[in-house]
Formats: C-alpha cells, structure tokens, sequence
C-alpha cells in the first residue's frame, strides 16, 4: 500500500493470523446472540467491547453498545452514575479509535454520545483527543469533520475555528484538510455577514494571496492548487441574484410632469410601455443574472389602487428552462376618479426560496421600491399627453413616441450593460491571477497550465454576460491551447482534457449559429 512492497507472510504469522479470526468469530457470534436476546448485562456488554477493541468496525456491535446504553442508562437516577457510565462509554471510543483512527462507527458513537446531552461536555477532553490525533494525520478528514461537529456542538465561533485553520496551514501548506475547513467557515461567514466578512472582495482578495504563497513555495503541491480552484469558483460565478434595475424606479412619479421636466439618468434602457389613457401601468424588475420564480407571493405589491387580484409575473427575453434577467408585469387600474388624486405603490421583494438562479443559488437580497401614480381627470387636464405611448431612454427625459400605436407589452427590452459594470471587480481579480501565474517558471506544470485555462475560461463566461464576445473568442482560443499542451504532458487524463476541450469547441460553434441566425 501507497508504495510499500508486499513481503511474504511466515508461518507464524499466518498461525496468528488464523488464531485472531477464530477468536473475532466466536466474539462476534456472541454479541450477536447477546443482540437477539435483548441481554445488557455487565458481561455482554464486556464482549461487544472486547470486539471493538480488535475490530472497530464491527457495526452491530456498536448498534448494540447503543441499546444496551439506554437500557441500562434508565435505571441510573444519580446524575454522577450517569456522567459515569456517559466517560466509559467515550473511553470505548478511544480505545477503537487507537486501533483504527477512521473507524466509522466509533466516530458516529461518539457524536451520538454527545447528542444524548446526558451530562456537560469536557470540550478540553474532546479538542484535547483531536489535538492528539490531527498530531499523528493533519489529514483525517474523520478528525476534522468531528472538529466541525464538536464547534457547533460547543458554540464555538466560526472565526475562532478558521484562525485555527491557519495555524495549521502555516505549519503544512500541504493540509488539503485544513484548506477544505477553511472554505465551509469563510462560506458559512460570509452568508451571515459576521463582523469584518461583510466584503466578499476583500476576503476573496485575501485568501488568493495566502493560497498564491503556498502554490509558490510548492507548486507541485495538489493540496492549495484545489483550494484555488475553489476561490475561482466563488470568483467566476455570479453570487446571490440582486435586483439591479426596476421600472418604475424608486421614487418615480407616473404624471403629466413627467413629460414636461426632465428626469435623473436612470439604470434602465429601451422601455416601451402602454399609455397611462389606457390605465395599464407596466411594472419592469432586472436582475444581475437570470432567475425565475417570480410570482405573487415572491414579490409583494401594495396600494391603494385597484389592481385586482391575478397579478402574472412575465419572463422577457427568455434563455433556458424558464430563467429570465427581465420580468415583468402589467396593471390594469380599475379605480374610477373625478377630480385628481395620487396614489402611492409598493413593491417589495423579501428573501425568497421562490426566486432561484440557474446556479441554484435563491434571493437573499430583501429590496422594497416605491413610486407614486396621479391620476388626473380629463376635466382637469386640457392637454392629452398620455394619449400616445411612452418611450425612455436613460439619457432621454420621458416623451411622446412617434409611432402613435401602442407597442405590444410583450417588447419591453432592456441592455445588459450593468451585467458587465456588475463584474468588473470579478474580471479584474481573475485578471491579475492570469498575470501572476504566467509569471510561474515554465517547467511544464500541469496544475500551472490547467488552472490557467479555467482562469481564462472564467474570464470569457464574465465578457459573455456582457456582450464582448471578441474579447471572448481570445480568451477561449488560448484556454484549448493549455488544453492542447495538457493532453500532452499528461496522458493519463487525456480523456478529461479532450473533454473540457470539446466543451469550449462546442459553445464556439453553439454561439457563431446563435450570430448567423436571424
């Protein structure tokens, strides 16, 4: 195993051997009778420990072990018995720890323990036996999943376990591990917004300095080359879909005033509505990423007005499996006037697990607009302004279309260019690690060469989502010649690479047919 020759067995190991097996059969046939009968005396329970201790992966024995406990835990009234029997049942464990440190089952024996909440956790015991054990393997994911168990068992702050992390990177960049720790704390603070990991960027920023020093110390190393991997994955996607445009925008006045004074620039483009004659009142809402989900419990609507109650959310600009970056809906007011009255509309959409992202990703970013619409009578209005449709443009005050037909509701557009403003910093950063590893001795790396190609395949799906589609084709052509270079230098995932490869081949020609048809 792992390198180490095989050397032939000698008779006396080989009697040993079989005198072990006979003796863990005849343990294992009477914990197993002991099972069936429902027997928690002293001495049985004795047995199932005398097979943990040769074999700790003897499930049923401690399937048993468990049974017995409670049984036998019901007749103990003296909370000290009861911490009692609780530490010998925990020594069961280190003692089949010892003999197996990744035996499953003593592992979920000893969480089960714990959870029992029989009497208080010594944590300098607990921390105090994985010190020990990540002592003698840094990398036993066994000891590190348990560590994670044990911190929310005890409360521990997050922040605490991620400095603990780092010390043990620092004393071996090479605890894959550890760095795997790292990235469920830093997502876990990060979703919370705890003090000081309110800025993606900046902690992004950060981790791909401490992982840049390690893959430079080793770069021969798998262990912080799959970290990164990670914070490019967290780069490269978009996060949590944001709201980034609305029409009407907050603050909005729909009125006659509207078309006589000018308005502030605003984040949409190209909308085309119905006339407010018509008491139809389009409400457009643009996200950073396509989405779906939109219905009337996602997003909220509040007025006076009447709009009434089947209020349809629409997908513009459809792109797959109903996922949209524009939604819209129209409201058709019912209310009768006289004279002219204002009415205020509310528009709100809380964290929802309605709204999803194509990368699965829900809406956790609470937004709530409000715009106001007067409703002027027509004795009180001697010119009819809203008698043609509405064009806006964001450098355009609001003005009379020339076409005196309504547009169909179903044109409402808008541009993307504050997908591509959205991410600029994710651009940027994944920019400058494209530099920082061209700089990497060209010794034929194939760690150096692949993550360059997924660095420059990130960089073409951000100047996708904005439209430089040469910008691109650059960054896809070099990205199959790391590919090319790959298949190469590494033959035993020739397969993989071909793969990846014919993946950007075929988006290539997917998207130059998408350019050529109408």
């Amino acid at each position: 195993m792992h390198g180490r020759p095989r050397r032939p067995a000698k008779p006396e190991d080989e009697a040993a051997s079989s005198a072990k097996a006979a003796k863990l059969r005849d343990l294992q046939a009477q914990v197993l009778q002991n099972h069936h009968s429902r027997t928690y005396t002293k001495e049985a329970i004795g047995l199932s420990f005398k097979l943990l201790e040769i074999n700790p992966e003897a499930y049923t024995a401690w399937n048993y072990r468990k049974l017995a406990f409670q049984h036998n835990i019901k007749e103990l009234y003296d909370p000290e018995a009861i911490r009692s029997a609780a530490d010998d049942e925990l020594r069961v464990v280190e003692v089949a720890l010892r003999q197996n440190p990744k035996s499953y089952g003593a592992w979920y024996h000893r969480k089960w323990l714990l959870n029992q909440k029989l009497a208080p956790v010594d944590s300098k015991r607990e921390f105090g036996l994985l010190d020990k054990l990540l002592k003698v393997d840094a990398r036993n994911f066994h000891g590190w999943n348990y560590r994670r168990f044990l911190a929310r068992f005890m409360g521990v702050p997050d922040e605490e376990e991620l400095k603990y992390t780092m010390d043990k990177i620092s004393d071996n960049f090479s605890n894959y591990s550890a760095w795997h720790n790292r990235s469920i704390l830093l997502s876990n603070l990060l979703i919370q917004q705890s003090k000081g990991f309110e800025s993606k960027q900046k902690i992004f920023s950060e981790e791909f300095e401490l992982v840049t020093q390690a893959l430079f110390t080793d770069p021969s190393d798998q262990s912080g080359w799959f970290y990164h991997l990670w914070l490019l994955a967290q780069t490269s996607t978009p996060d949590n879909p944001q709201l980034i445009a609305s029409w009407p925008f907050n603050g909005a006045k729909l009125s006659s005033s509207l078309v006589k004074e000018k308005v502030e620039k605003s984040t949409l483009s190209s909308i085309w509505c119905h006339s407010l004659k018509e008491r139809i009142v389009p409400i457009v809402l643009y996200f950073n990423e396509p989405v779906k989900g939109l219905n009337q419990s996602s997003v909220k609507l509040k007025s006076d007005l009447d709009f009434g109650k089947d209020i349809r959310w629409r997908a513009l600009s459809v792109t797959d499996s109903g996922y949209s970056n524009c939604w819209a809906t129209h409201l058709q007011i019912a209310n009768e006037w006289s004279s002219s009255q204002q009415y205020s509309v509310d528009v709100s959409i809380p964290c929802s697990d309605d709204i999803v992202s194509r990368s699965g990703s829900t809406y956790n970013c609470p937004v709530h607009l409000t715009f106001a619409i007067e409703l002027i009578s027509d004795e009180a209005q001697d010119i009819d302004l809203f008698d043609k449709p509405v064009s806006w443009n964001r450098s355009e005050s609001f003005q009379p279309h020339e076409n005196h037909e309504s547009m169909p509701f179903d044109l409402l557009k808008i541009t993307s260019a504050l997908v591509e403003e959205d991410s600029n910093w994710h651009f940027e950063r994944l920019s400058e690690e494209i530099d920082l590893f061209r700089e990497l001795p060209d010794d034929n790396s194939k760690f150096v060469k692949l993550t360059l190609a997924r660095l420059l395949l990130a960089c073409a799906a951000i100047k996708s989502r904005g439209r430089s589609l040469i910008e691109r084709k650059r960054y896809c052509e070099e990205a199959m010649g790391y590919f090319s270079d790959l298949i190469r230098l590494d033959p035993s995932h020739k397969r993989y690479y071909e793969d990846e490869r014919s993946l950007v081949l075929m988006d290539k020609v997917w998207r130059l047919c998408s350019s050529l048809c109408p």
